[in-house]
């Protein structure tokens, strides 16, 4: 197994890169969304990695950070989903994005990544659940949703969902308010509905 590459970024594709290390050049393919933080050709980068191994083919996967990789090898021991669907949940999404949305059971968040369906929403719901709520969602230094207390946080966006909104989108909105430190519920409320009115 190929835990991670470190090389010089030598070209940058559609999907994929080639880092150059020990004088061999290695392809992996990326989301659309790690091909976008990519540094300029020939910088030195760290890769995580992950190596696919089928009947007829060897094909490397990489991310550039360890929470996604955890998460894509979790996302293909769902049945049904291979790395392709996998990347393609990361390529819509961020890792604690794609946490929150199986927690909640919303099934329309998921279904926006290519070709995920209903059923297959429901799948990735019904098996990785549970196994997701063993485990902490990791909130960055700067999410400030970390300074809302947990009941007020939790009743706003149930008022958000009941006027027709997802738990997604909900949580997305609250996210992005500024200042939440001592806001109650009508106050996360209201800064909720006009950050999602400017979107």
């Amino acid at each position: 197994m190929i835990s991670y590459i470190k090389g010089s970024l030598e070209v940058c594709g559609d999907d994929f890169i080639i880092v150059e290390t020990g004088g061999l050049g290695y392809c992996v393919f990326v989301s659309p969304v790690a091909l976008a933080q990519m540094p300029q050709t020939g910088s030195i980068i760290k890769i995580h990695t992950f190596l696919h191994v089928k009947e007829d083919d060897m094909v490397l996967y990489g991310f550039l950070h360890m929470e996604e990789l955890q998460l894509f090898q979790k996302l293909i021991r769902v049945s049904g989903i291979g790395p392709k669907a996998a990347m393609g949940f990361l390529s819509n999404m961020t890792p604690q994005e794609i946490v929150v949305a199986i927690l909640s059971e919303d099934v329309k968040t998921l279904c926006k990544s290519p070709g995920i369906g209903k059923k297959m929403a429901q799948r990735v719901i019904l098996e990785l659940k549970e196994k997701l709520e063993k485990q902490e969602i990791p909130i960055s230094d700067t999410d400030h949703t970390a300074t809302i207390r947990a009941d007020y946080k939790q009743e706003t966006v149930e008022a958000l969902t009941a006027l027709g909104y997802s738990r997604m989108e909900a949580e997305r909105a609250i996210k992005q308010i500024a200042s939440t430190k001592d806001m109650t519920t009508e106050q996360l409320l209201k800064a909720a509905l006009r950050h999602m009115v400017r979107i």
